[in-house]
């Protein structure tokens, strides 16, 4: 083993497998080591209770419990820099109200869990990149609230945020009294009401599906919503399951539509809310963007309310962020905001 001795100037060549890669030189007037290299100098890596039983200062090291680089200080370890980390998230919108006849579209839903889908068929996104003592803002959409009239609109969900990342609200079910029917835009569309020629509205790319036709269902964040009228398969498209806290959990389906089949017709997997002929509708849950249930008869609304959305986020290892509901499951740190707020990387 070579070894380099102050007040002496000594290179010592490198070798790996018997390769020359590069040179540690000493200078001794500055007392500066030198890797006249492109590769790295490796740190002692360990767990907090691997640090060294009598520490001196400038002793160097990474943790793993915590994932941060120390350096020992005048009597206890300091953190030096907390390095930059990546995060995996699901961000679900408000789901859209349903509307007379015809269920509301799932809120946008968006993932970067691996192994995962997004909305709309997508394959999961990339995970998110965050940098420490920096607060993200979380806000949590609201479901739209059902009409209880039939000469007012339904309407959208309200959008959810995490940092740079958005899921659009889903659309509003279409409306049996106005001249256009269409279900409404959004991260899923609503469906549409009972008319030759009225549409489901559309989905936003990657986060959800469009609605269905003739007091059709909401579409939901993994299918469209069902066609409806007298066939009675008005159903709210399903929603996605994800894992992301460690319970498999299917959220933002669609609402169901309410056709004259009598009966109601159910929201999609994920917390829409039931198509009910003659009304009320049903609900949409509440932390899953579902859609909201549609109304068949004018004396019965009001159309059901779109579920507010939610946002979870984890990462592997012990806890490093803060905001929301903090817990763990197998290896992950996860925080899960059902209302809005700040995550702190």
């Amino acid at each position: 083993m070579s070894q380099i001795r102050a007040g002496t100037t000594t290179t010592t060549a490198l070798t790996t497998t018997g390769d020359t890669t590069g040179n540690i030189q000493l200078t001794p007037d500055s007392g500066r080591v030198q890797i006249d290299t492109t590769g790295a100098l490796q740190l002692p890596v360990g767990t907090t209770a691997q640090r060294p039983a009598s520490p001196q200062n400038g002793d160097f090291r990474v943790n793993t419990t915590t994932n941060q680089t120390e350096v020992y200080y005048n009597g206890g370890w300091t953190v030096v820099s907390n390095l930059n980390y990546t995060v995996e998230y699901l961000v679900i919108a408000g789901g859209g109200a349903g509307g007379y006849e015809a269920g509301g579209g799932a809120g946008g839903y968006r993932s970067s869990v691996t192994g995962e889908s997004s909305g709309g068929g997508a394959s999961a996104e990339s995970p998110l990149t965050v940098t420490p003592t920096t607060a993200y803002t979380v806000t949590i959409g609201a479901g739209a609230a059902g009409t209880s009239s039939t000469s007012s609109a339904p309407d959208n969900g309200s959008n959810s945020v995490f940092g740079s990342i958005t899921s659009i609200g889903g659309g509003g079910g279409g409306h049996y009294s106005f001249t256009n029917r269409d279900g409404g835009n959004g991260g899923s569309g609503g469906g549409a009401a009972s008319s030759t020629g009225s549409g489901g509205g559309t989905g936003t790319s990657g986060q959800g599906y469009a609605g269905g036709y003739n007091s059709g269902g909401g579409g939901g964040a993994g299918a469209i919503g069902g066609n409806g009228f007298s066939s009675g398969t008005a159903t709210g498209g399903v929603g996605v399951s994800s894992s992301i806290n460690g319970t498999a959990t299917f959220r933002a389906g669609g609402g169901g539509g309410a056709p004259s089949s009598g009966g109601p017709t159910s929201g999609g997997n994920g917390g829409g809310g039931n198509g009910v002929y003659p009304g009320p509708g049903g609900n949409g849950t509440a932390n899953t963007g579902g859609g909201g249930g549609g109304f068949w008869d004018a004396s019965s609304p009001p159309a059901g309310n779109g579920g507010s959305g939610i946002v979870i986020i984890r990462y592997l290892g012990a806890q490093r962020g803060t905001g929301g509901t903090v817990t763990s499951s197998g290896g992950y740190t996860i925080h899960t905001f059902t209302s809005s707020g700040t995550y702190t990387a």
